[in-house]
């Protein structure tokens, strides 16, 4: 498919995407879009940045768009889930700006904000609600939202909310929804569970794979440092001042250790923020378009607040941490490899961290390449940094660290200990003596 005129799209959307200097489909955009406008169910596999939003938005808005219907209070007609608030907050705004031409309302339904604004938008009738499945639950049982005249459904990340663990949450909004409705089903990896809920889901779908996982790492340059635990705050504070270093996004495996990262990097005068899910809204809002303005380079990133950060420009991603599923190390670097660009994807690999890395090797189909150009990186036999050997000590196992005899007990010994010693003169305690029963 050459242009976006061959999808065969009502004036107002063709405008809109005039206005955004779309010329040529994505591939996921050209074998979505066509079956939705029919009215096909749709299971897609597909990873963030390859235009997913678009290929369920814009044949959603071209339903809407030629059927030109009002709004009906607390009643939507599209329902799309999102699994964090920064996704659900990107799809409304590609709704918002897809929809530029038409009279289409949409809201925004997600938590760690105060529910009242939410109500008064769905008091007033919107046509597509995009929410996360805490919020909507609750607004759902308070009796601000009925799902009997929804048409479209669409869950969007599929993996992650299950990740989160959503899949309850999913279960009661999928026992509420109509049995007569189109639904929409995406997801960047398709586990047994998944493909179980999308088979309970869908009705005779069009599958459509467009992001094998090993080919959306293929243009992204990836690097391994095989570095200590403790060296890391130094090594990342010395990568981010290289020249040649942009935005860029930093992924730590906890919110206390994204939250120290920033702290150093901030102490030394680097600008950073981070964002994670105990951070308020606003703050995230503000995190993020701090980033996305280039007012910090630096943004240090959970995995689950990264769904969501769809930032052009970013330079590197850095895995301060390797993640415990190797499936979350393809949506991480995916970020600075967006709509086809190039991007270069560092990871800090301590001891304890080498089955992760041979985790994430086995996934992707190749050896992640060791940085042999920077000082920090042991590329000698690909070990880990040890401390000095003292004179005349054992030679300690190879691949030895404190963080690895810390968490495993490997290398470390017991410490034996002496008896204390009564000192001379002493004179026997009362109950040494028998003196009480």
């Amino acid at each position: 498919m050459k242009s976006f005129d061959e999808l065969n799209l009502i004036d107002p959307l063709r405008r809109a995407i005039a206005d955004e200097k779309y010329e040529v489909p994505t591939e996921i955009q050209a074998q979505t879009i066509p079956d939705v406008i029919k009215g096909r169910d749709i299971l897609g596999c597909a990873q963030t940045g390859t235009g997913k939003t678009a290929a369920f938005a814009l044949p959603i808005l071209n339903r809407l768009g030629a059927q030109n219907r009002k709004s009906i209070p607390n009643s939507p007609r599209v329902l799309v889930l999102a699994p964090t608030r920064e996704l659900a907050i990107q799809i409304g705004e590609s709704f918002a700006t897809y929809g530029r031409h038409l009279r289409i309302k949409h809201a925004l339904v997600f938590g760690g904000v105060s529910q009242v604004n939410q109500v008064r938008v769905l008091n007033r009738g919107a046509h597509v609600l995009v929410a996360t499945p805490g919020r909507l639950l609750d607004l759902m049982n308070q009796g601000h939202i009925s799902l009997d005249r929804l048409e479209v459904f669409v869950l969007d990340e599929a993996d992650r909310m299950l990740d989160m663990g959503f899949l309850p949450d999913l279960k009661r909004i999928i026992s509420k929804l109509p049995e007569k409705r189109q639904s929409l089903f995406f997801s960047a990896t398709v586990p047994p569970k998944i493909a179980q809920l999308a088979k309970s889901l869908l009705r005779d779908p069009v599958s459509v794979d467009v992001t094998p996982e090993t080919t959306s790492v293929e243009r992204i340059e990836q690097r391994v440092l095989f570095v200590e635990q403790t060296k890391k705050k130094a090594l990342l504070e010395q990568l981010v001042r290289s020249e040649g270093v942009g935005p860029t996004l930093v992924f730590t495996k906890t919110k206390r250790g994204a939250n120290h990262v920033t702290e150093r990097l901030t102490r030394n005068g680097i600008k950073a923020a981070a964002i994670h899910g105990n951070k308020s809204q606003s703050a995230r809002q503000r995190a993020l378009e701090a980033f996305r303005t280039n007012r910090v380079q630096v943004l240090v990133a959970t995995d689950v607040a990264a769904r969501g950060i769809d930032v052009d420009g970013i330079t590197h991603v850095i895995n301060y941490e390797l993640p415990l599923e190797p499936e979350s190390y393809v949506h991480r670097i995916g970020r600075t490899g967006r709509a086809g660009a190039s991007g270069i994807a560092l990871s800090f690999c301590s001891a304890g961290e080498r089955n992760l890395l041979q985790d994430i090797e086995r996934l992707i189909g190749q050896k992640v390449e060791v940085d042999a150009d920077h000082p920090a990186s042991a590329v000698a036999g690909e070990k880990v940094p040890t401390r000095p050997q003292r004179r005349g000590q054992r030679p300690r196992r190879p691949g030895w660290s404190r963080e690895t005899s810390a968490s495993s007990g490997q290398g470390a010994k017991q410490k034996r200990r002496r008896p204390k010693r009564k000192p001379q003169g002493a004179k026997p305690s009362k109950v040494a003596a028998g003196s009480r029963s």
